[in-house]
């Protein structure tokens, strides 16, 4: 079971990043996948949440409207689309699945 984030880096506020998780080692379409984030002296917290099937979504209430999740079953990917960032958003973003699997995380960084 593996889950891979990539995507991140360092971004000017104002900016995009298009993050994404690749899994392998577990049927990807069975599972719910959830997107979380940790920033410097924080606790995790959740981002949002795509159903195994992409049919229900949820997001933080500090990311809605910037961030969109989505999947790609075909390809075992989620993905996380983040506009509009703001230095707050700076963190690492780790995705989960819903059989408790986790990834390494990848580092946003917004700053000017």
């Amino acid at each position: 079971v593996q889950l891979v984030e990539s995507g991140g880096g360092l971004v000017q506020p104002g900016g995009s990043l298009r993050l994404s998780c690749a899994a392998s080692g577990f049927t990807f379409s069975s599972y719910d996948m959830r997107w979380y984030r940790q920033a410097p002296g924080k606790e995790r917290e959740f981002v949002a949440v795509i159903t195994s099937a992409g049919r229900s979504i949820a997001y933080a209430d500090s990311v809605k409207g910037r961030f969109t999740i989505s999947r790609d079953n075909a390809k075992n990917t989620v993905y996380l689309q983040i506009n509009s960032l703001k230095p707050e958003d700076t963190a690492v973003y780790y995705c989960n699945a819903g059989n408790g699997a986790w990834g390494q995380g990848t580092q946003v960084t917004v700053s000017s």
